[in-house]
């Protein structure tokens, strides 16, 4: 039960969301929010905390695709978009603000769940790129750290510079740093051999 997919549907018509709900449910996914509105979904879906949110582009309150930049922006869901409207220039927009799939209605209940399959393998893989990204920046500035500090004891105390790394080095494992934390402390006239 708790690994089911958490969903957040909002579409202004009545009919056309109870669809959604009901086919989602049958198809074992966990339907944890519903509204007519916009800003209501913004609401439903930072209390739920869904894995997915179902958005039409007209509805009150904030249209689709505005809602779908702001949860795109601040929470970490896939966005599908459903709408009566094909036009690119719609489409686009959609991508735009954040949205992973679309689905334009009359929509097949065939047509739903791939969608959202689609959707959640492209957000997984769009957290999985932003995360590489962010631990490649991390490990370019460490090595930045670590190169400056080695510069600092092969300048300042006539180390080599394997002498230094090694420094370093021995100097995060015994003080169960890392080596990034002891360039800090070498840059900051903290630390020396």
């Amino acid at each position: 039960m708790a690994d089911r997919v958490k969903v957040v549907i909002a579409e202004d018509e009545a009919i056309i969301r109870l669809d959604l709900k009901e086919t989602l449910i049958e198809e074992g996914y966990d339907v944890v929010g519903d509204t007519a509105r916009g800003d209501h979904a913004i609401e439903l879906v930072a209390e739920h905390q869904p894995d997915v949110v179902i958005l039409d582009i007209k509805m009150p309150g904030l249209d689709g695709i505005e809602t779908a930049r702001r949860i795109a922006a601040s929470h970490d869901a896939a966005v599908v978009i459903l709408t009566a409207f094909s036009q690119r220039d719609l489409i686009d927009r959609a991508i735009e603000a954040g949205a992973l799939a679309y689905l334009v209605k009359p929509f097949q209940r065939s047509d739903l769940v791939p969608a959202v399959e689609v959707a959640r393998v492209r957000h997984r893989e769009m957290r999985a790129l932003t995360d590489q990204a962010v631990t490649l920046a991390d490990r370019l500035e460490a090595r930045k750290l670590i190169d400056r500090a080695k510069g600092i004891l092969t300048d300042e105390v006539g180390l080599k510079e394997a002498e230094a790394f090694r420094f370093i080095q021995k100097a995060a494992m015994s003080g169960r740093a890392t080596m990034a934390d002891v360039a800090r402390r070498i840059l900051e006239d903290d630390l020396r051999p």
